[in-house]
C-alpha cells in the first residue's frame, strides 16, 4: 500500500515526518519497506510567465519565447503547438536535470538563442501527456518551485500489509491506525453534494439470486456527465499512489477505492440492455471480453453482472468492454457492492486478473463503508464531469448477521503479554481503532475512568481479523508498543494444563531439519521451479504438473512436483567440485494440480533424502563399502525412531513404481504409503555424473505429522539384569520377510522380553529358499533369567514362527 503523506493529513493533523510514522506503524505490525518522494526531481523547476511569444523565423513549427522566472528573463526556443503570451508554465532554466534524465543546457535553435526549456506534463514525469506544454492555472505566482506551485512536496510510504489486514489498504484505514498510535483526532473530509433530478430507483431493476456471493450490491445513477482528464491535483495523487489515471469518471472511483477502500465500478447507463441489472453466477463455458480486450471463459463459480442480453462485468475482479466509459458516456451507473471474498479469489487465480479491486475484495471489505463509499465517488464524478446525482438509491442487501462480541478480560492480557496494563488505556485502545466497548454487566462505558477487569467488545465491520480475545490482546499490544514490552525468561510454574498438546507443525519441521544434521546430512534448499523438460529427462510423469504463467526462463516453468530434481541438481553440482561422498536431505512443498481445490494447486510437504559415494570416506583407515539400501533404509528407520512413530513395512514397488527408480520400495506406515526409497536408474545418475550407485528416499511429512500427533511415547526403567542372547536359523522361502519372523515375537505373550534381529542371510545359488539367522536376547525386569528359561522361551518362539509361516528351523548338523 503506497500512502501519501499529504492525504493522510486531510484525515488527521499529523506534524511529524514520514520517516518518523513508518518507524511507528513498523512497530505496530505495518513494515514501512521504503519511503520516496516521487516529485522530489521538480524541486529546481521553476513557475514562468511568457511575456511574449512569437513565430521563429527561421521555423514555421517553432516559438520564440520571452518567459519571466520572477529574477529574470530567458529567451526560449519552443516547439510546442499550444504555446501562447500571458500563459504560466513550468521552465527548466540551463544546467537543471528533468526526470527522464535530460539535462538542459544552452542551444541555437535556427540561429535563435533558447536558455532553458518549458515542459510538457511527460517531460516532468507526471503523465504521458505530450502533445503540448503544460499550461499551469494563472494564479500561480512567478518564480516559485513547481513542487510547491502544484503541492507536490509529499513522502510516499510503501507499507506491507499481511493478508489479514485488508482494513489497512486505503488511507481512511491507516488514518485509524494513525489516530490509534498518537492519539490524534480522526476527521472524515468533506466535499460538495451536487443532487438533482427525479427519483432514479425505478429506472433499473436489480436482482441478485445468491445473497452468499454477494451480500450487498447498490448503485447510484449520475446523469450530465462529460468524460474528460481529471484536474492535475488528482491525476498526480493517483499517479504516486501507483494508479494510472484515465479519465474524470473512471479516476473519481480509483480515488475513492484508494482513499476510503471500497472498490467501486461505473458502467455507461445507456449501454446496459434492458433496463435491468442482475447478479448471479456464471454459466460454466460462457465467454466474456473484459476491458483489457481478452476473451475469458468462465465457470460455475465465478460472480457476474448482468443485463438483459448478458454479462456486463466480471463482479469484483474486472469490467466488461460492452459496458465501459467512454467519450460518449452522458450517463453513469455507478456500482459498490460487497462480494464474496472466497469466490473472488478462486475467479482472480484462475483468469490471473489480479486488480486493486480484487485484491481488496480478496481479503475483505467493509459493508459498512460501501455506501458512504458510493456516495462519496457519486458526487466527486459529477462535479469533475459537469452532472449531477439523481436522488434514489438502487439497493439490494442480504440479512447481516451482527457481529457477537467477544469478552475480553484484562488479567487474561497481562498474562498473555507480560505486562502490567491500566483498564482505562485497554479500553481507550480498543475503541480508537473502532471496537464498541462495554463492560460484563452490559453497561456502556463512555470513556470514563474505571476499574473494570473485563468487557464484551464488538469489532468495527471492517476488521475481519478480529474474531478471538487473542486477537484484542495483540491490538493492545501493538498500540502499546512492542518495543516496550521487556525481554525476560517466562517463568516455570506448576500448571500443567497444556502439558500434553501436541507439536505444531511448523516446530515438527523444525525438529526434521535438526535431525537430518545430526544425521550428518547436509541440507539444501533447492528453487521451488523446475522446468518440465527436466522433469522427462528423469522420467518423472506429466500428469498433475502445475505450470507457471510466467516463468523466469524455459527451465523454471513447472512447480516442482517432487523434490528429487533439486537434490539432483544439487549432486551434479558435488560432482563437479569433486566432492564423491555426498549425503543430502531437504525438507520443502511439492505441488501437484488438482482442480477440486479452491486454488486448483495441492501443496504438500515432503522430506528428500539423497546418498552418493563411499560409506565412510574421511574415516582413517576408510572402510570398504559403499553406501547402498540398507543405509538409506538405517536412515529412514532411524528417522522414525527419533520421533516414536510406528515400524515400517518396506514393499517392493508394483507397476506405478516412478520411471526414476530400480529397484523401488513403498514405505507403508499403519497401512498407508508414507513415502518411496530406491536406487536412481543409471541413466539418469549419469546425467549427474555419478560415479557411484544414487539412493533416494521421499517422505510424506504431511502424513507422517498425522501419526506424530497422535503417536504415545511409553517410558519404562532402564534394565538392571543381564540379558541371555541366544541365536536361531530358520529355512525359509524367498518370498517370506524377515520382518513377518521378527513380529511375531512382538505378539507372544510372555513376561520375558524378547527382542529378535536379523544377523545374517545366506542365499544358496540356485536354491528356492535362503537361510535367516536371528539373534534373540532375552531378558526379565525383575531377576536374572536362567539358561533353561531362556531355551524354553526360544523353543517357543522357533514354533510359533514355524505354525504361522511355511518354515522350517535348521538343525545345527545342517
Amino acid at each position: 500500500m503506497l500512502l501519501s503523506m499529504n492525504w493522510l493529513r486531510e484525515f488527521i493533523p499529523y506534524t511529524d515526518s514520514g520517516e518518523k510514522l513508518g518507524e511507528q506503524l513498523t512497530m505496530a505490525g505495518l513494515e514501512t519497506e521504503g519511503i520516496v518522494k516521487p516529485y522530489e526531481a521538480l524541486r529546481p523547476i521553476v513557475t514562468g510567465l511568457v511575456a511574449e511569444c512569437s513565430r521563429h523565423p527561421g521555423a514555421d513549427k517553432l516559438s520564440v519565447c520571452r518567459v519571466d522566472v520572477g529574477d529574470e528573463v530567458l529567451d526560449i526556443v519552443c516547439g510546442a503547438p499550444n504555446v501562447a503570451a500571458g500563459q504560466k508554465v513550468a521552465v527548466v532554466r540551463v544546467g537543471v536535470t528533468l526526470p527522464t534524465g535530460l539535462t538542459v543546457s544552452k542551444a541555437k535553435l535556427r540561429g535563435a538563442p533558447s536558455n532553458g526549456m518549458i515542459c510538457s506534463e511527460f517531460e516532468l514525469g507526471l503523465s504521458d501527456e505530450h502533445s503540448g506544454i503544460m499550461v499551469l492555472d494563472p494564479a500561480v505566482p512567478v518564480g516559485k518551485s513547481l513542487l510547491d506551485a502544484l503541492e507536490l512536496d509529499d513522502e510516499i510510504l510503501d507499507i506491507s500489509v499481511t493478508p489479514n489486514r485488508g482494513d489497512c489498504l486505503s488511507v481512511l484505514g491507516l488514518a485509524v491506525e494513525t489516530a490509534a498510535l498518537t492519539g490524534l483526532p480522526l476527521t472524515m473530509p468533506d466535499y460538495e453534494r451536487l443532487s438533482g433530478g427525479t427519483d432514479a430507483s425505478p429506472e433499473l431493476a436489480l436482482e441478485v439470486e445468491d445473497g452468499g456471493l454477494c451480500p450487498l450490491y447498490h448503485g447510484l445513477i449520475i446523469e450530465g456527465t462529460k468524460t474528460a482528464p481529471s484536474p492535475g491535483k488528482l491525476r498526480y495523487r493517483l499517479n504516486a499512489a501507483g494508479v494510472r489515471p484515465l479519465s474524470n469518471l473512471v479516476d473519481a472511483t480509483n480515488y475513492v477505492l484508494m482513499e476510503l477502500g471500497q472498490p467501486l465500478h461505473a458502467f455507461d447507463l445507456d449501454r446496459i440492455r434492458g433496463g435491468r441489472v442482475s447478479v448471479r453466477a456464471a454459466d460454466a463455458g460462457e465467454r466474456f471480453v473484459t476491458l483489457d480486450g481478452k476473451e475469458r471463459t468462465l465457470t460455475a463459480g465465478d460472480i457476474t453482472i448482468r443485463d438483459a442480453e448478458g454479462v456486463i462485468c466480471l463482479g469484483g475482479v474486472m469490467g466488461g468492454l460492452n459496458s465501459e466509459i467512454s467519450d460518449g458516456t452522458r450517463r453513469v451507473f455507478l456500482e459498490s457492492a460487497v462480494f464474496n471474498p472466497g469466490a473472488i479469489r478462486r475467479t482472480a487465480r484462475r483468469l490471473g486478473l489480479h486488480s486493486e479491486a480484487s485484491f481488496r475484495f480478496e481479503r475483505g471489505v467493509d459493508r459498512t463503508g460501501a455506501t458512504p463509499a458510493l456516495e462519496r465517488a457519486a458526487h466527486m464524478m459529477a462535479a469533475l464531469s459537469g452532472g449531477y446525482v439523481r436522488p434514489g438509491l438502487i439497493k439490494k442487501a442480504a440479512d447481516e448477521a451482527p457481529r457477537r462480541p467477544i469478552r475480553f478480560h484484562r488479567e487474561y492480557a497481562e498474562k498473555l503479554l507480560g505486562v502490567q496494563l491500566t483498564s482505562p488505556f485497554c479500553e481507550k485502545t480498543l475503541r480508537s481503532l473502532g471496537c464498541a466497548v462495554r463492560d460484563a454487566s452490559g453497561g456502556l462505558r463512555a470513556g470514563e475512568e474505571n476499574s473494570a477487569m473485563e468487557w464484551d467488545v464488538t469489532p468495527p465491520a471492517r476488521r475481519h481479523d478480529l474474531t478471538r480475545e487473542v486477537d484484542l490482546a495483540e491490538e493492545i499490544v501493538r498500540i502499546y508498543g512492542m518495543d516496550r514490552v521487556p525481554a525476560r525468561m517466562p517463568g516455570v510454574t506448576r500448571d500443567l494444563a497444556r502439558a500434553g498438546l501436541p507439536e505444531s507443525k511448523s516446530a515438527f519441521l523444525n525438529r526434521v531439519g535438526h535431525w537430518g544434521r545430526q544425521a550428518g546430512l547436509n541440507e539444501i534448499i533447492a528453487y521451488s521451479f523446475v522446468g518440465g523438460k527436466e522433469l522427462d529427462l528423469f522420467g518423472l510423469p506429466e500428469d498433475g504438473r502445475v505450470p507457471v504463467l510466467n516463468p523466469l526462463n524455459e527451465d523454471m516453468d513447472v512447480l516442482r512436483p517432487a523434490l528429487v530434481p533439486g537434490l539432483l541438481n544439487a549432486l551434479c553440482n558435488n560432482m563437479a567440485q569433486g566432492a564423491l561422498s555426498v549425503r543430502l536431505f531437504e525438507t520443502a512443498a511439492v505441488f501437484t494440480a488438482d482442480p477440486a481445490s479452491e486454488s486448483s494447486v495441492r501443496e504438500e510437504v515432503r522430506l528428500g533424502i539423497l546418498l552418493h559415494g563411499a560409506r565412510s570416506a574421511r574415516a582413517w583407515p576408510p572402510s570398504p563399502g559403499d553406501l547402498d539400501y540398507l543405509d538409506i533404509k538405517g536412515l529412514i528407520e532411524y528417522f522414525l525412531l527419533e520421533f516414536s512413530l510406528p515400524a515400517a513395512d518396506f514393499v517392493l514397488s508394483g507397476a506405478d513404481a516412478p520411471n526414476l527408480f530400480s529397484p523401488c520400495v513403498d514405505i507403508i506406515l499403519e497401512g498407508a504409503s508414507a513415502g518411496r526409497a530406491g536406487r536412481v536408474k543409471p541413466e539418469a545418475a549419469d546425467r549427474c555424473h555419478a560415479k557411484k550407485d544414487v539412493w533416494y528416499a521421499e517422505l510424506d511429512l504431511d502424513y507422517l505429522y498425522g501419526l506424530y500427533v497422535k503417536a504415545v511415547t511409553l517410558f519404562r526403567p532402564l534394565p538392571v539384569f543381564p540379558p541371555v542372547r541366544r541365536d536361531i536359523t530358520f529355512v525359509v522361502p524367498r518370498g517370506t520377510r524377515a520382518g513377518d519372523i521378527a513380529a511375531i515375537a512382538e505378539r507372544m505373550k510372555s513376561r520375558i522380553d524378547t527382542d529378535v534381529r536379523l544377523i545374517d542371510c545366506y542365499e544358496p545359488d540356485g536354491a528356492d529358499a535362503r537361510n535367516l539367522t536371528f539373534r534373540l536376547t532375552f531378558r526379565r525386569p525383575d531377576r536374572t533369567l536362567k539358561d533353561a528359561e531362556a531355551d524354553r522361551q526360544r523353543a517357543l518362539f522357533a514354533e510359533s514362527v514355524c505354525k504361522t509361516l511355511n518354515v522350517a528351523v535348521q538343525r545345527p548338523d545342517e
